[in-house]
């Protein structure tokens, strides 16, 4: 591969591009509220964010020393994240923590990335996000989900052109930010009807001797604060 070659791939993923119009990323927002909203949509693309979820468990573990074992989604949009290392202290608090704001802080870091005009970097991020994902996932249905999940990246990357590429990044975006902000308010309808009771927070609250609503209060603050700002910054707020 020639050095023009690899110049015209650098200056195509880190270069900037045009921002869309303002019309443009309203209707984008529209869409991803579609999916978010409806519950027949929801129960599709929640695999979407249970992928987001799992990765986040699985990247904080890597982080923190821990050995990650492996990453399972099941098709009820469940997903388990297992990794082997001391079961008490920061790492693994960290670990537990990291779930249920992830999407929500994987859509803010996107739009920093759109606010700054690099549509092509974030759609590049996210396939290398997915691939890493691909190694650790340990069942049929899982590999499935990120394999689908990467292809829609990299055709759109590849095949489409530039408004299209911004069309759907920013949909992305959206749907990270909105659909962030569900997941919470599910778990605490279903810890309010006595279920949920091995959830994120409870294992959180054993480990901190923090009340689980105290944990699952600071996920609703970090994924509305997200998409407060990330939506700014799309906005151009």
């Amino acid at each position: 591969m020639d050095t023009d070659h690899l110049t015209d791939i650098w200056s195509r993923v880190f270069g900037t591009q045009p921002d869309p119009s303002l019309w443009l990323v309203i209707a984008s927002a529209v869409l991803a509220l579609g999916a978010v909203v409806p519950r027949t949509a929801w129960r599709l693309a929640r695999n979407a964010v249970t992928i987001a979820h799992e990765g986040g468990h699985g990247l904080i573990a890597l982080l923190t020393g821990r050995r990650l074992d492996g990453i399972r989604l099941h098709s009820d949009t469940s997903g388990l994240t297992v990794s082997r290392g001391k079961p008490t202290g920061l790492g693994m608090v960290l670990t537990a923590a990291a779930g249920y704001i992830a999407p929500s802080l994987l859509g803010l870091a996107g739009a920093a990335l759109l606010a700054a005009g690099h549509i092509t970097a974030l759609l590049w991020g996210a396939t290398a996000l997915l691939l890493a994902m691909l190694i650790m996932i340990r069942n049929a249905y899982g590999v499935l989900t990120v394999v689908l999940t990467g292809a829609a990246f990299v055709l759109v990357s590849w095949l489409t052109t530039p408004d299209v590429q911004a069309a759907f990044a920013y949909v992305v975006v959206w749907f990270l930010l909105l659909g962030g902000v569900r997941p919470p308010f599910e778990l605490q309808g279903k810890r309010r009807r006595g279920g949920a009771v091995d959830s994120d927070p409870d294992q959180l609250a054993r480990l901190t001797h923090v009340p689980a609503a105290v944990w699952l209060g600071l996920f609703h603050v970090v994924t509305l604060c997200s998409l407060i700002g990330g939506g700014r910054w799309l906005l151009g707020l």
